[in-house]
């Protein structure tokens, strides 16, 4: 009897079933993301705000995700080490960049980068919002905005505001407010917010342009006072202070607010899983409640789409690089 062989496309058929029963399915295996631990790059010390809020978030996208969300801290020239790297690494959704308004907005005008903060990187979502504070010396002869405005026209050059450095959010934010208000006061600077912040205390400091997070304790002690928030609603941690639309200055909104983005040509399948694991961190009660706590904002759903985290990037860019730019404010 004659045997009977199988015929090539058969034989390549088995050989293919027996390949994927051994090895699993390369096709299927590059489709599911993640199998493998992603990693946060964090552009500030550990310990800090930013890398405190990243902590946060990472810890709330796990569960979404099935895979941990390793921070990974890279510090060095204001943040941009950081930011350099995660916009060369792989567009594979395994390297999130963790930046704020320092980095991925002012530090474009500053420094000139080997990277684009626009071009290089995708959206993923907006996590948080931290407005400043104006807050003063409390023997300042001014308890409102108006009250302050009018003292500073009335003292030309003479009064003081801290600042963290060339091109830090409270001078950045300072530069502005004299634009908006036709003020003229001399910045100090300090090598942190907490220095300043002492010097203010000791009333050796007129004014400041600061974090909420890092005021309110101070204002909470009546050690300082506060002027108005800079946004368009008032804090839930201090429902008290004004916010500068009530207070007459409506253009004057200012926020330390942290984003998340990948490298450009990162699939939009694995932007929609990032996004998703965040947006389910960020409505989950405890998450909230450890950023409120750090006072900061979280922002409403529609915020936190990729879409919008892209058009308010373009927005805070478009506002600020001229206001830094017509200051000199440069570093190379």
């Amino acid at each position: 009897m004659t045997r009977r062989v199988a015929p090539l496309v058969t034989r390549k058929f088995l050989f293919a079933l027996l390949a994927t029963a051994i090895l699993g399915d390369p096709l299927a295996a590059a489709q599911v993301y993640p199998s493998r631990p992603v990693t946060m790059i964090v552009p500030f010390a550990a310990g800090g705000p930013t890398d405190t809020i990243g902590r946060v978030v990472a810890e709330g996208m796990r569960g979404s995700l099935g895979q941990p969300v390793i921070i990974e801290n890279i510090t060095g020239a204001a943040g941009t080490l950081a930011v350099g790297r995660a916009a060369r690494a792989a567009p594979d959704g395994y390297t999130l960049s963790l930046g704020a308004w320092p980095t991925h907005v002012v530090n474009g005008a500053v420094y000139t980068l080997p990277y684009d903060v626009l071009k290089d990187f995708e959206p993923v979502a907006l996590i948080a919002n931290n407005p400043e504070l104006i807050v003063t010396k409390s023997a300042l002869p001014a308890n409102d905005l108006r009250g302050l405005i009018a003292w500073l026209k009335a003292n030309p050059d003479k009064g003081t505001a801290s600042s963290s450095g060339l091109g830090s959010a409270s001078h950045v934010s300072g530069l502005l407010f004299q634009k908006l208000t036709d003020t003229r006061f001399q910045f100090v600077p300090y090598r942190g917010a907490g220095p300043a912040m002492q010097d203010l205390i000791a009333g050796q400091i007129d004014l400041m342009f600061d974090q909420a997070s890092n005021s309110l304790p101070h204002l909470q002690a009546g050690a300082i006072r506060a002027i108005a928030v800079t946004s368009a609603t008032r804090l839930t941690s201090a429902p008290e202070i004004p916010t500068v639309d009530e207070a007459g200055l409506p253009e004057f909104h200012v926020s330390i607010w942290h984003g998340l983005w990948v490298p450009k040509g990162t699939p939009s399948s694995i932007i929609r899983t990032l996004n998703s694991a965040v947006m389910v961190a960020l409505a989950t009660p405890e998450i909230r409640r450890r950023l409120t706590e750090l006072g900061q904002e979280i922002p409403a759903p529609d915020q936190q789409t990729p879409e919008a985290l892209g058009a308010f990037h373009k927005a805070e860019i478009d506002k600020w690089w001229p206001v830094i730019r017509a200051a000199g404010i440069k570093q190379e």
